[in-house]
């Protein structure tokens, strides 16, 4: 059941995100994968709107009832953004790091903006779902949960918080996949390595705290391409550009108990696992102006 929740979230993923079919595509061209069940995914990521019904609390009792478990706390203060990461129930799931706006923590003008629609949501969605009847979860992962916003709207938004125009109109939608990079072959199994192919690829990745994004114990490295701006119909057909989501690669060491073990040894617990908030903080920016250039 979880994984054709998974491949729901994956197929429509794909769906909107050109980049995630031409990246597999130039690794098969390249050689570096056989076939695309070969990429391990490291972790997906949702973002959400912390309101009253909403947010990260809601989600997550979805991915709490298949198994996945609840660990760190990430806080975001110049981004307003509280997050979580989850571990899955195996190995061969991806983790998952859901984050939240802090909207009361923002302006007057914006909060009515984004209480405007979500106020219509009396209740917590997801506690009337029948969580093990895949297609209602399935569905659900891919509703809007409130009307399409007015551009204008979105451009209020905007200009006080990107994260919050880009889930007022995108909704839970999933935000982005991640490439394990370490389990690739020799000469693409580091995020260095991984990063020049992408760009010989013409693939844009994001500049925000430079290309690599390195933990401060050097055993996770971040990378990701920049969202695509797209062109977005609002209400009463109105039409703007906007970033769409993105895909994101990552290095995660051998932890330092574990470095003589034999490479075909190797599996996930004796790898770095978790994540870091300072890489976090710039890998959200893959959606922002700053990058898209829009």
């Amino acid at each position: 059941m979880l994984d054709e929740i998974l491949d729901g979230l994956m197929r429509r993923y794909k769906q909107r995100v050109p980049d995630v079919s031409a990246i597999i595509n130039a690794m098969l061209k390249e050689g570096i994968i056989d076939n695309q069940a070969e990429i391990e995914n490291d972790h997906i990521a949702f973002r959400t709107m912390g309101v009253e019904h909403l947010g990260v609390q809601s989600l997550e009792k979805i991915f709490l009832h298949y198994g996945y478990q609840k660990r760190d706390y990430y806080h975001f203060q110049e981004k307003k953004l509280d997050a979580w990461w989850y571990a899955p129930p195996q190995d061969r799931y991806p983790r998952i790091f859901a984050s939240e706006l802090r909207v009361k923590d923002l302006s007057v003008k914006t909060r009515n903006i984004i209480h405007k629609y979500t106020d219509a949501i009396k209740a917590d969605p997801v506690s009337v779902l029948d969580l093990d009847d895949v297609k209602v979860v399935d569905n659900y992962l891919h509703s809007g949960l409130w009307q399409t916003p007015t551009v204008e709207d979105y451009k209020s938004l905007l200009a006080e918080s990107e994260y919050a125009a880009w889930v007022i109109f995108n909704h839970y939608y999933l935000n982005h996949f991640t490439i394990s990079v370490h389990n690739l072959p020799e000469g693409y199994n580091t995020m260095e390595q991984f990063d020049e192919f992408l760009e010989k690829n013409q693939f844009k990745l994001n500049t925000a705290g430079g290309k690599i994004k390195i933990s401060p114990d050097g055993k996770l490295l971040q990378s990701s391409t920049v969202a695509k701006v797209m062109e977005a119909t609002f209400a009463d057909d109105k039409k703007a550009e906007i970033a769409g989501s993105y895909v994101e690669f990552a290095e995660r060491k051998v932890l330092d108990e574990f470095k003589d073990l034999p490479k075909d040894q190797i599996c996930r617990k004796h790898r770095r696992d978790g994540f870091e908030a300072g890489n976090a903080d710039k890998i959200f920016e893959s959606t922002y102006r700053s990058q898209t250039g829009s």
